[in-house]
């Protein structure tokens, strides 16, 4: 299943495409996938960034090895 859009271009860039042999249709597709593809990634990236900020136990770490130590 698809869907048509539509996207209005100024002519004279309109002009400009028309020099070059390419598939504006595909290339427009592609971009757009790339596209969702990378704000779908920031995403997620965002969302473990959050899950690791609360997931982090405050420790102090010198007491640690002080305990390990002094139990040596």
């Amino acid at each position: 299943m698809s869907e048509v859009l539509s996207i209005r271009v100024p002519k004279e860039l309109k002009e400009k495409m028309k020099r070059y042999k390419i598939d504006w249709s595909d290339e427009i597709r592609r971009y757009l996938e790339d596209r969702v593809r990378s704000l779908e990634l920031l995403e997620i990236l965002e969302d473990l960034e959050e899950r690791s900020r609360r997931r982090k136990t405050r420790v102090d770490s010198a007491g640690i090895i002080r305990v390990d130590r002094e139990e040596r």
